[in-house]
């Protein structure tokens, strides 16, 4: 594993908190991580995860994994990369992926000191090369949060929920702070999904998460189709979903959480 020292960004943060005239408290947060693979939706999440850290005073930790299972389909004579926009087909070679992953290690460098520029803020980019979900789970630990973009978007047919966002949603031992691209973000409350089997209520909301938006607001949804509709229209404020909550929304609809327009958040 190669670790740097970065930063990143550009992308609308939550503005500051400006309700008291004090500097931030002391974090409550371990750490802050940022998932990155130098495309918009993540570079918008680490300009949240850097705002975020720099309010609770945590380390901000930009993750970036070289994708082993790509590498590894690159060394197949016949693999070869079909263009997003042009639609043309070209040889997919180990020597060109290479080349590609240094331009983009690249990138993701020169993003990250320029998010965390003006920043006090502790912050260190590691570089590593394997399964990208193995990998960041490997690094998180249960006192940080994971922050990411919500990956697998196709325009063409309409929002999908990315099977790497997926699978760290349901396993991080982390809080997952899952941050819409597609929307500006504007303060309002964090809506708890109210559930017999798992509680939420307003006094077990972190302080890192509750400085975020503006109090708590239960909310009653039985099923996806439900929670969908009900927050079709919200352009303020987030949601907090339990993860066995989460689980089963995601068994009635795979994709139902990249259409919800407001940033998510997942806890244990």
């Amino acid at each position: 594993m190669m670790a740097e020292r970065s930063d990143a960004g550009s992308a609308t943060p939550p503005p500051p908190d400006r309700r008291t005239g004090a500097g931030p408290p002391p974090s409550e947060l371990a750490r802050v991580l940022a998932l990155l693979d130098a495309s918009r939706h993540s570079l918008v999440a680490l300009a949240v995860a850097v705002d975020l850290a720099s309010r609770r005073r945590a380390e901000l930790v930009a993750l970036y994994v070289e994708d082993l299972d790509l590498l590894s389909c690159a060394g197949f004579p016949f693999a070869c990369e079909i263009g997003a926009q042009s639609g043309l087909v070209r040889p997919l070679s180990t020597s060109g992926l290479e080349a590609a992953i240094a331009r983009q290690r690249s990138r993701i460098h020169q993003a990250v000191e320029h998010a965390v520029a003006g920043h006090e803020l502790r912050h260190r980019l590691e570089v590593s090369r394997g399964q990208v979900v193995a990998e960041t789970l490997a690094k998180a630990t249960p006192g940080d949060v994971l922050v990411m973009g919500k990956a697998g978007m196709s325009e063409r047919f309409g929002p999908r929920l990315g099977s790497t966002s997926r699978r760290l949603l349901l396993q991080a031992p982390c809080a997952v702070l899952v941050w819409d691209e597609r929307h500006v973000f504007r303060r309002g409350p964090l809506r708890l999904v109210e559930h017999d089997r798992h509680p939420l209520e307003a006094g077990t909301v972190p302080n890192w998460l509750a400085a975020l938006f503006d109090g708590v607001a239960p909310l009653t949804a039985h099923c996806a189709g439900e929670l969908e509709r009900l927050l079709a229209r919200s352009e303020a404020g987030g949601l907090l979903l339990h993860r066995a909550q989460l689980a089963r929304l995601l068994d009635e609809d795979p994709d139902m959480l990249a259409r919800i327009p407001l940033p998510v958040v997942v806890v244990h």
